[in-house]
């Protein structure tokens, strides 16, 4: 739960949003962390969330864009929430008065008083600064994300199967692939490929956390490949991932050193390296598209190793032998 915290720690900290967003991340939060409620014959509206700065954000937000008073008070988990980031204390956000003029003006209630299920149209068709407003609330009102491996993922529970689908959208439009699933009759959104993690990380305003995330997963990688060689018992095939690990180390550097400078018939053969790290030259080939011979695949990676240390040398940095992990270089 420690990797949640510090995404929802970074993006609570983000201020100075332009209205619109606010409003978008804002609403989500209405409709990820609570929803509408009737008190004494009145529409009200609650959010449940699991940090008191979180609580006070919100606050905040209503009052200063729509003008209201909320009220904020400590309770108990509910059920709704039970295996959250923080099981014990959470922070209701209410708003009585106000709260059915509030609903429309946020779009939680229709024309005809009925509760919106998903989300409002104009939030799920916005901008992509908009997007990443309504992805940030959903992830602070009910995200969770884990470390990286097999099991990774970035995970949001949704109130409604038709949230979910608006959540599942929303990402489409910023590029990243998610899915809606159920889980024990719970609709939840998943993002589970590590660079759509990041990217949708990044997308929200958590950029610090996806760095770091994408360091561990990256770390893990090499680690997993290194630990598979113990394994290996014939000579040949031990020799093979040796270089398959060390040649995935070297494209990566490479690619970080030249940057936006890399000619892109290079950075296509470095990336097909990276994205089938156990295959042959021959099998890479296979995967181009059109595809290479095992030759061209080997002739282009070599230069765009050279071209990479080339730079550093002039640079003065580490070249492309200094990123591979130590025992694999003898």
């Amino acid at each position: 739960m420690a990797l949640t915290t510090d995404v929802k720690a970074e993006l609570v900290s983000i201020r100075n949003a332009p209205p619109t967003v606010r409003v978008a991340e804002v609403t989500t939060i209405l409709r990820f962390a609570g929803g509408l409620h009737s008190i004494a014959g009145r529409v009200a509206v609650e959010a449940e969330v699991d940090a008191e700065l979180l609580a006070r954000r919100v606050a905040r937000d209503l009052a200063e864009i729509y003008g209201v008073r909320p009220e904020i008070a400590q309770v108990k988990a509910s059920t709704a929430h039970a295996g959250g980031v923080n099981d014990g204390a959470r922070w209701a956000v209410r708003v009585i008065a106000a709260g059915e003029t509030l609903a429309r003006q946020t779009g939680l209630l229709d024309a005809r008083r009925r509760p919106v299920r998903g989300l409002p149209n104009r939030l799920t068709t916005g901008s992509p600064e908009e997007l990443a407003g309504l992805w940030r609330g959903a992830f602070l009102a009910a995200g969770s994300l884990s470390e990286p491996g097999r099991s990774a993922m970035l995970e949001v529970s949704c109130p409604t199967g038709e949230a979910a689908m608006a959540l599942v959208g929303a990402a489409h439009r910023l590029g990243v692939t998610a899915k809606a699933r159920e889980v024990r009759g719970l609709p939840r959104v998943v993002v589970r490929e590590g660079e759509s993690i990041r990217a949708i990380l990044s997308a929200m305003g958590a950029g610090r956390t996806a760095a770091a995330w994408e360091e561990m997963r990256q770390r893990r990688e090499v680690r997993a490949g290194v630990n598979r060689l113990v394994n290996f018992d014939d000579a040949n095939l031990r020799r093979s991932a040796q270089a398959a690990v060390a040649a995935c180390a070297r494209v990566e550097r490479a690619l970080e050193i030249l940057g936006d400078d890399v000619p892109e018939h290079l950075r296509t053969a470095g990336n097909l390296r990276l994205a089938h790290r156990d295959a042959s030259l021959d099998e890479l080939g296979h995967h181009a598209d059109p595809p290479l011979t095992k030759d061209a695949v080997a002739g282009r990676i070599r230069r765009l190793l050279a071209m990479a240390d080339k730079r550093a040398q002039q640079d003065g940095i580490p070249g492309t032998e200094s990123a591979v992990p130590a025992g694999l270089d003898d």
